[in-house]
């Protein structure tokens, strides 16, 4: 889909906006908050159900054995993430779990949001190219920036040295290949002022750029 033809979408939309570790996908989404736009944070309410909806638990609990959770019900996060680390086979599965209930979760997060009034939602998602769930919206936005300045945020961010940093990039679908994937793009690269790109976007995906 191309950037003129977002306008013709149907309404409401579901936007999805994603980027590698570091390019600043927060300060992009605290930027159309401050629009009116309501952000579903995917990485926040995966935490939620990993730990609140029965049925992820239960799944979990059958993947991974009762050390998934520790005596009070709270997820065994560091124990989880030595035992996939090596197991991809296990995080495969424990993916299968999650994702598709967080996709559930956000459509009727979605549907709540546009009862209230909202143009459109935007979902943002470290790893939705990757888990699949870009299929399911109607935009796609990209933040993008520089390898070193997001080497450098995340260690300042995280308290990390580069080497760290690097390891967790490589985890993730390269840069130029999520661009392969959008339907706008946002230069975060520390040069380029982010609040005038957020605002074009928001005009197209409201319609306010038609020609008269």
């Amino acid at each position: 889909m191309s950037k003129d033809q977002s306008t013709n979408l149907r309404r409401p939309l579901r936007v999805g906006l994603t980027g590698g570790i570091g390019s600043g996908k927060t300060t992009v989404c605290e930027i159309f908050q401050s629009l009116g736009i309501p952000v579903y944070s995917a990485d926040f309410w995966a935490k939620w159900l990993i730990e609140h909806d029965e049925q992820v638990k239960a799944g979990i609990l059958d993947l991974l054995g009762p050390e998934a959770y520790d005596p009070n019900g709270a997820y065994n996060r560091a124990w989880v993430a030595r035992i996939v680390f090596d197991q991809p086979e296990k995080l495969s599965a424990l993916n299968a779990l999650v994702h598709p209930a967080v996709e559930a979760h956000s459509r009727r997060w979605h549907e709540a949001e546009m009862e209230k009034g909202a143009p459109y939602t935007l979902r943002e998602a470290a790893l939705l190219i990757e888990s699949g769930g870009y299929r399911f919206v109607d935009a796609l936005i990209v933040v993008t920036a520089p390898e070193a300045l997001r080497i450098e945020r995340v260690m300042q961010r995280d308290q990390v040295d580069a080497a760290a940093v690097k390891a967790r990039m490589a985890k993730q679908m390269p840069e130029e290949e999520k661009l392969a994937f959008a339907d706008f793009v946002i230069n975060n690269d520390g040069q380029s002022a982010l609040i005038p790109q957020v605002i074009a976007i928001h005009r197209q995906l409201t319609g306010q750029n038609k020609s008269k």
